[in-house]
């Protein structure tokens, strides 16, 4: 009697070449049936899309992409399992701690545990050093699918309630998968690398602190422990040195020794800025000033309180009323037969945490042609945001913050123009302020979004379009847009490899719709104007406290609050000191006088600590030969100079770059 032979499937790799398998192969048996090599490099497998594991048999035709560890998707599974590692050696040192959730994150993870006693970080070593012996141990991850009601009874009987719950809050159609590592297992959706060797060892823990239980500060407090991992020491051991000289570089430490601005518990996420601080603030914003009124653009300034019913027609009442700052409008108390009545309010204003709706009513403010297209409306707009106090850090993340803002009105055929313009504008600024290496992403549609498909099509088509032609490099991420349109992001990549997104573009339909905007077009009907809204710097707050990071406190001279410092080593030359101190002031510069009966030492030491640029140390020999002695931040050279000389040459250097 004939066997029927076994129907074999096929398989489509990335290059679109088809290898055909038994049914039931699996993503290591493809890997090496390619190559040894191949099969020793990989640690996940995507199946028609799906991210999945190796050990995972495909039972039908498929398309798959195998994942290396070397790739960034094989680090964030390192990192994945890495956590996983760091649950089993806290439950191995420490019975009875209850294991909760441990996701990765940006350059790590982190696991929550509930422990009667919070850990510390002098229990890192021991846990390292168990974490090692795991990985050392190999052993494979091994996936298992469990009925929901036995998973729920086997994690209450080992007194695991965290897990218990999750299970039970988990979507009645999604499977209850379990992974084992040797005898140690836990809940988890995966995927997962073959083995906990492919983990490696390049891992630290960081830091503790405290979690509630689902961020629910009703519940329980956990302790978290964050880790880092990398694919190698090498990566591992950057990222240390990177963290090292973040923190030497820390704008609130600089601050405060520079005498920047301070921030305080009164006044929680708004700046108190210092003379020396102002002097940056104001510095930036005039640059950013002429930049606009060289390319057209018109300022404007708009309210801080609007009404609630604007930011409804708006859709940010929606969106975005939890992190906006709401006071009553009340009525004021009126008296009839000498009894007061209050009026209980009906309105209520909010404080701005964005500026386009506002700019849209001066748009409106009488009838507009296509002629008068495109306008171009910048505001330095203060807005505020209710942030979370734990989210708040520094200048970083404010709740009073004034932006960059513009929002440019224009025609459909205007889009591309208006847009390359835009991306010229922030490629000369970023490389005025020393940014050179720029990321640029578009962000694409939300799903949770106003506006037809249609709308987002020609949206998404239009950037693409203008970044294209801009002759720009870009990437897509997918879900990322504005609720109203997608945007294009800027990523400046700083001084020590950390990279920040600053600038953004976005192209947006709706809100002229939704907020009835129009313009008069050439056939005499009305029209919807296209809205460009867009920011260089993104905000001042935030982006000087980039500049004062990138540059380590060192800022360009035309930024330095203080630029030149004229001191004396005696007191016979405080006349001639003087006589310097006006020529800079009267030249435009920023200089300031020091005359105190110190150590020349000690004065160096005090104004190197504040980060000022140049140092103009005269005594009787230099008020005799009308010369100065030249000591610049970070040399240990002094140079003597003529003082018609020094004076030109530091007058030209402290020009402004636009």
């Amino acid at each position: 009697m004939e066997q029927t032979a076994v129907k074999e499937i096929a398989i489509t790799l990335p290059d679109g070449a088809v290898r055909r398998y038994a049914p039931g192969v699996t993503g290591m048996e493809i890997a090496q049936s390619i190559s040894p090599g191949l099969a020793k490099a990989v640690v996940g497998i995507h199946i028609n899309g799906e991210p999945s594991d190796l050990s995972l048999p495909i039972e039908g035709d498929a398309a798959i992409v195998l994942v290396k560890r070397e790739s960034d998707e094989g680090l964030e599974m390192i990192r994945h399992d890495c956590a996983h590692v760091l649950a089993e050696a806290v439950q191995t040192l420490f019975p009875g701690t209850q294991v909760t959730i441990g996701p990765t994150i940006e350059n790590g993870f982190y696991y929550d545990f509930a422990r009667n006693e919070p850990f510390s970080t002098e229990d890192f070593a021991a846990i390292e050093a168990e974490m090692r012996k795991i990985v050392e141990r190999g052993a494979a991850f091994e996936r298992e699918v469990w009925d929901r009601t036995e998973a729920i009874k086997f994690f209450r009987d080992k007194g695991e309630a965290y897990k218990a719950e999750l299970i039970e809050n988990l979507p009645g159609t999604e499977s209850i998968k379990i992974y084992r590592q040797g005898a140690w297992l836990d809940l988890c959706r995966g995927p997962h690398m073959p083995t906990t060797k492919h983990v490696g060892n390049a891992f630290k823990l960081m830091k503790v602190a405290g979690a509630y239980w689902r961020g629910d500060s009703n519940k329980a407090m956990l302790t978290r422990i964050y880790g880092t991992a990398w694919r190698n020491d090498k990566e591992l051991q950057a990222y240390l040195t990177q963290l090292e000289e973040a923190e030497k570089r820390d704008h609130r430490k600089l601050g405060k020794e520079m005498a920047l601005f301070h921030l305080q518990e009164e006044a929680q996420g708004s700046v108190f800025w210092h003379p020396n601080g102002f002097v940056i603030y104001n510095q930036l914003e005039a640059y950013i000033r002429r930049r606009l009124s060289a390319t057209d653009y018109r300022e404007v300034k708009t309210p801080q309180l609007l009404d609630n019913k604007l930011w409804e027609a708006s859709g940010h009442w929606g969106k975005y009323r939890e992190n906006m700052f709401v006071v009553p409008d009340v009525v004021p108390n009126t008296e009839e037969g000498g009894k007061v009545f209050k009026e209980e309010p009906t309105r209520f204003m909010a404080l701005k945490p964005m500026n386009c709706p506002a700019h849209v009513q001066i748009f409106k403010q009488g009838l507009k042609s296509y002629r008068d297209l495109p306008i171009r409306m910048a505001e330095f707009g203060c807005c505020h945001r209710n942030e979370a106090h734990g989210a708040l850090h520094g200048l970083m993340r404010v709740r009073q913050m004034t932006q960059d803002d513009a929002h440019i009105f224009c025609t459909e055929d205007q889009i591309t123009s208006e847009s390359v313009a835009f991306c010229d504008l922030v490629k000369a600024v970023y490389k005025d302020l020393g940014f050179e290496d720029v990321r640029v992403v578009l962000a694409l549609r939300p799903e949770n979004r106003a506006g037809s498909d249609e709308t987002w099509d020609k949206a998404e088509d239009g950037l693409r379009q203008a970044l294209t032609q801009a002759g720009l490099a870009f990437t897509e991420e997918e879900g990322e847009g504005a609720f109203y349109g997608p945007k294009v992001e800027y990523h400046l990549r700083d001084a020590i490899g950390r990279s920040w997104q600053c600038g953004t573009l976005q192209l947006d339909f709706v809100l002229p719709e939704r907020l009835d905007a129009s313009y008069i077009g050439e056939d005499g009907a009305r029209h919807r104007p296209v809205m460009l809204h867009r920011a260089v710097l993104g905000t001042l707050e935030r982006f000087i406290g980039i500049l004062i990071e990138n540059y380590a406190g060192k800022l360009p001279l035309w930024l330095a609050p203080v630029q030149v410092v004229v001191a004396t080593i005696t007191g016979s030359a405080d006349e001639y000191a003087e006589q310097i101190y006006n020529a800079l002031k009267a030249a435009g510069i920023r200089a300031a006088l020091d005359v105190r009966n110190e150590k020349i030492n000690y004065t160096v030491r005090e104004h190197s600590l504040a980060k000022v640029p140049n140092l103009f140390v005269v005594g009787a020999r230099e008020a005799e030969e009308q010369t100065v002695a030249i000591r610049r931040l970070g040399s240990q050279a002094q140079d003597v100079e003529p003082l018609d000389e020094a004076l030109a040459a530091l007058i030209a250097q402290a020009q402004p770059p636009f």
